[in-house]
């Protein structure tokens, strides 16, 4: 197989890999500082727990993905800075970012990632890289799960017309 085979981290990445792979870390900074702002906005607990785990979540795979970019000699995308802590009651209600409207950003950034994650693993020809991007697949799964629980459990969630099946005896 010649230079695509043996040990998947010694195979040159591909530019499609690259740019992706740089893409998806640019866009996971700024939604580390957009999840920390809204954590200011947020008013629910449940909500903050959930946030909190997100940006976890991003930061680890941050890590693993700068990791990656270093070993194969890719500058790293810009961050944003992290934003300042603030009070929610000194935040002007008509400025608030409602907490319905932080979750349901939530949900949508959770479906854009697993999408992403899917089309890296797609076009990966190395093995770790579509390795790495499927656990984070897994892992934004499960958070999506629990956004999904949270969004129920709290009268949250607008869901689209509703297909109501009935036998109709006659």
């Amino acid at each position: 197989m010649g230079i695509l085979s043996g040990n998947p981290k010694e195979e040159p990445l591909h530019y499609g890999e690259v740019f992706h792979i740089w893409s998806s870390n640019l866009i996971r900074n700024g939604k580390i500082a957009a999840y920390q702002t809204m954590l200011n906005h947020a008013g629910d607990e449940d909500l903050k727990k959930l946030l909190k785990e997100a940006i976890e979540l991003a930061q680890q795979e941050k890590k693993e993905i700068e990791a990656l970019l270093k070993e194969n000699g890719v500058g790293l995308p810009p961050a944003s800075p992290e934003p300042p802590e603030a009070c929610l009651e000194e935040i002007p209600v008509g400025a608030r970012i409602p907490d319905p409207a932080i979750a349901a950003t939530l949900s949508a950034d959770i479906a854009a990632g697993l999408v992403t994650c899917s089309q890296i693993i797609g076009q990966s020809i190395r093995e770790d890289v579509a390795m790495m991007y499927g656990q984070f697949h897994i892992q934004k799964a499960q958070l999506g799960a629990k956004v999904l629980r949270l969004n129920k459990e709290k009268g949250w969630l607008i869901p689209p017309s509703l297909h109501l099946h009935k036998n109709h005896e006659c």
